[in-house]
């Protein structure tokens, strides 16, 4: 696999190349996009064969007998993880987006409260408020430049509707791979307070060197109140697929998701499991043995671009593909450096204040790119802050 191969994704329905003009002002022709998070590389080949074979064979009908697609899953999270996951425990939802709506709808009622530790993924606050429950932002502490927290401090934030908790592991946008001993206050959190806990897993494949990702099903005393939503999506770059699962050891927890599943009338898409049993293989393994080294070299230039221009500062990333970068320090206003970015840099990249509080000052740029393009992007914003140099 060769990541600088250059692919055109313009014209193609691209969300992420063929939205950012409308969403940014940014063209196409000339602009960098570093928003939307997929990446700009093809899946490994044992994925695009499955496809392949689909598509030879001619007929799409209704997926059945899913247990070689469940066997998958199981020897990925025991090889990769070192999390044994009984088949049986999986459900199939629509993409985790989708799975996080299943989960209001099962575990909270209207008026109740949802907990995100902030700022966060923007998707979970639109879902939970879209379904008529509110979040209860649990603010996060910058120390030394990278995310911590502190559970006592959140007591004096929950209102007393609290119902569940959205655990993003790894964090989106900044980064972080939670240790042990800090899923253990969430975990006791959430026990104190009765809280269901919703771990987002989707980024767990996607951990630097030096970090290991420890699945929150793996600490003890949890599983009564613990879903965890996994997915091939992120890691192979098949969002479109729109294939993600909920792990749940529970039987009682698993049963209330199975009947909200029911009564929405979901079901899998062929294409999406036949691309997840592909990718869960030893060959989809070595793949992302090699995207990670590649993914390190562009964080790497991409850091030490915004390291140079002084007043900015970039998360220390220990997972993701996704750069948490702080503008708060040059001394303007979050708008005006917004502005510039897309403006004189030419780069639509996510406003920070829609990852919620503590937001602000941030933008967040995804370098799952060619290299070539992760270098011109450094440039572009080199030069866009010229005048702080």
């Amino acid at each position: 696999m060769s990541f600088d191969d250059p692919i055109e994704r313009r014209g193609t329905h691209s969300a992420k190349w063929d939205m950012m003009e409308k969403v940014y002002g940014v063209s196409p022709t000339d602009g960098i996009p570093m928003w939307v998070a997929d990446m700009d590389f093809r899946p490994p080949d044992c994925v695009r064969r499955a496809v392949a074979d689909m598509a030879d064979h001619g007929v799409f009908g209704y997926y059945g007998d899913d247990a070689s697609y469940r066997d998958a899953i199981t020897w990925w999270m025991g090889e990769r993880h070192g999390w044994t996951v009984d088949p049986a425990h999986i459900l199939t939802t629509h993409g985790l987006v989708n799975g996080t709506g299943i989960c209001v709808q099962s575990f909270t009622a209207p008026g109740d409260a949802v907990v995100l530790m902030t700022p966060v993924y923007h998707a979970f606050a639109r879902v939970i408020e879209a379904a008529g429950r509110s979040v209860t932002e649990c603010d996060m502490t910058l120390t030394d430049g990278r995310y911590t927290f502190d559970t006592d401090q959140w007591e004096a934030t929950l209102t007393g509707r609290e119902t569940m908790f959205v655990l993003c592991s790894p964090h989106n946008p900044g980064g972080r791979v939670w240790t042990a001993e800090e899923l253990e206050a969430i975990a006791e959190f959430c026990r104190k307070h009765d809280l269901i806990l919703i771990s987002d897993e989707i980024h767990h494949d996607l951990v630097f060197p030096g970090r290991t990702h420890i699945p929150m099903a793996t600490l003890p005393g949890i599983e009564d109140r613990l879903v965890t939503m996994t997915a091939t999506t992120k890691t192979f770059n098949i969002a479109g697929s729109h294939t993600g699962n909920l792990i749940v050891a529970d039987e009682a927890l698993r049963a209330k998701l199975s009947g909200t599943l029911a009564g929405l009338g979901l079901s899998p898409n062929s294409f999406g499991l036949h691309m997840a049993e592909a990718a869960y293989s030893p060959e989809g393994a070595a793949w992302v043995d090699e995207l990670i080294a590649y993914l390190d070299g562009n964080r790497k230039i991409f850091d030490a671009a915004i390291a140079d221009i002084p007043g900015l500062a970039s998360m220390p990333l220990e997972a993701t593909y996704l750069a948490w970068v702080d503008f708060g320090g040059a001394g303007m206003s979050a708008e005006e450096a917004a502005s510039r970015v897309e403006g004189q840099a030419r780069i639509a990249a996510n406003h920070g204040p829609t990852f919620g509080s503590g937001g602000g000052s941030f933008l967040r740029f995804n370098f799952a790119t060619r290299r070539a393009l992760v270098e011109e992007a450094a440039e572009r914003l080199k030069s866009a802050f010229s005048d702080l140099q």
